[in-house]
């Protein structure tokens, strides 16, 4: 299979997105397709999946052009995407996800499904259960499943936005080999989209870049990190600098707290996290981490134990009192819990705002301007949330956050974004805990975890392993815990 992409143009209002973009990707390659957040990559994989159309330009494909609208009639001409947030259907569960799409119209033959989807998990290596609803899933066994599924499908080229998100080096290194051999053995083109230059160089042949909407470059691979990261931003990225402090007043407290949900059981959880104090959680994916902070905002009720935020008992509160009580939560799944479809950023700025009878607009369109250009988002205040690109959405994300909170609990506040995207959110929380601020956040990215946390968690099978000083701990060690090679739990 031989794509062409010619002369490719797209605007959103005055920004112009993808801006004469010309590239050919062949069968039998992995091509890492990079850039900085809103650079326009997801932009123009979204136009060669049949989810968005170009204001200008021909696709090619196979030396004919083609015009497709939709991705199902994408998905006709062989090429599928997985989006970064998995476009399923929460009232379906795994097996009537998978099947969604093949033939068969009203009566489909689900014993054949469930023989084919066991086929593709057993090849992969992904634990997923027919009869699982998809509300059941994590983020990275919803990704997992939109995978095998479009594979189903039989299409030949797979684009894949984030796709190693919340899942182990193992189930990472097993999704790798897998692809490899899709692009090797069955001659198939597979788009790599991803801020992880780890990940690019250990499975991409050839890598293209966009900065602006605009070509920047492209390269056979390999290249070390410093060479990809020059092409994206043009410069060398510094990792910030991170004063230390003191921890303060204690600003959660846990005493035997009981958690449990239908696949875990945490039974005795006690912990403080103190004022101006960074604790990270760290595990695979459904270990448990997800429970844990839920849990600590009201949004899971625990079986038995205590709860305080500054000394006050919170167990059974609504999360609308934790807010009162300064505790904010953000949820991975931005477009899910943290972010409202639909809405535009101004609408979403009117919603933080006092709580009073009547909303003034003009005064919630000028806050909206003045976070658009302090936080520096790509976007307009009449945009819709949708629109933006994953970077942008967390930095509303950012924005949305009281000035001053006492506790900000963060479930990988980093998902998807580039080097100086994910560093500059890390700019803003370091600022609010030099002002008092407690953090709380989970992440994937042993790095991030080393780097940033004064403590970190390590959850396994229902235990907590505490690691009090991350000084003294390398991320090859970090990984072995994570791997469940500790004895005990804290």
């Amino acid at each position: 299979m031989r794509i062409e992409l010619k002369h490719i143009h797209k605007y959103f209002g005055p920004v112009h997105a993808n801006n004469n973009i010309n590239l050919t990707f062949d069968g039998g390659q992995i091509i890492g397709v990079l850039g900085e957040n809103g650079a326009g990559k997801s932009t123009l994989m979204k136009i060669l999946s049949g989810f968005q159309p170009a204001d200008s330009g021909e696709i090619w494909i196979d030396g004919h052009p083609v015009d497709y609208t939709g991705p199902q009639a994408a998905i006709g001409q062989g090429i599928g995407m997985l989006q970064q947030d998995p476009l399923d259907v929460g009232a379906f569960t795994v097996l009537e996800n998978f099947m969604y799409g093949q033939k068969g119209g009203l009566l489909p033959n689900y014993r054949q499904g469930g023989k084919l989807l066991r086929e593709y998990t057993n090849r992969f290596g992904f634990e997923l259960e027919p009869d699982t609803p998809i509300e059941r899933l994590s983020i990275a066994q919803r990704q997992q499943l939109e995978i095998i599924r479009l594979l189903a499908l039989g299409v030949k080229t797979l684009i894949l936005d984030e796709p190693t998100t919340g899942i182990s080096a193992e189930q990472k290194e097993t999704l790798f080999d897998a692809l490899r051999g899709l692009a090797r053995e069955d001659g198939m083109i597979v788009l790599l989209v991803s801020h992880k230059l780890e990940d690019v160089i250990a499975l991409c042949d050839r890598v293209v870049v966009l900065r602006g909407g605009v070509q920047a470059g492209e390269r056979d691979m390999p290249a070390t990190p410093a060479e990809l990261v020059r092409m994206m931003f043009g410069q060398e990225l510094k990792l910030p600098e991170r004063d230390s402090m003191p921890p303060g007043e204690p600003i959660l407290v846990l005493e035997h707290l009981h958690l449990h949900d239908s696949r875990l059981d945490i039974p005795d959880v006690n912990l403080s996290v103190h004022a101006g104090e960074v604790v990270g959680l760290a595990g695979l994916d459904g270990s448990g981490q997800e429970l844990f902070m839920r849990a600590c905002v009201g949004l899971i009720r625990p079986l038995s134990g205590r709860e305080r935020i500054r000394g006050q008992d919170m167990v059974g509160k609504p999360y609308r009192q934790y807010l009162q009580r300064g505790v904010v939560f953000g949820a991975a799944g931005r477009l899910e819990e943290g972010l409202v479809a639909g809405l535009t950023l101004t609408e979403h700025m009117a919603l933080v705002m006092d709580n009073q009878p009547m909303i003034d607009w003009q005064k919630a369109e000028e806050a909206t301007r003045q976070n658009i250009q302090h936080y520096n988002i790509r976007g307009r205040a009449s945009d819709q949330i949708e629109q933006l690109s994953g970077g942008n959405q967390q930095r509303v994300l950012m924005a949305l956050l009281p000035a001053r909170p006492e506790l900000v609990i963060l479930e990988q506040p980093t998902r998807g974004l580039d080097v100086d995207s994910a560093q500059w959110i890390w700019q803003q929380l370091l600022e609010r805990r030099q002002h008092g601020t407690a953090i709380v956040f989970s992440s994937p990215e042993l790095d991030e975890l080393v780097t940033y946390s004064d403590r970190i968690l390590v959850f396994f099978a229902g235990k907590i392993y505490e690691i009090p000083d991350v000084s003294k701990v390398t991320i090859d060690e970090l990984g072995y815990l994570i791997g469940g090679e500790f004895v005990g739990a804290s």
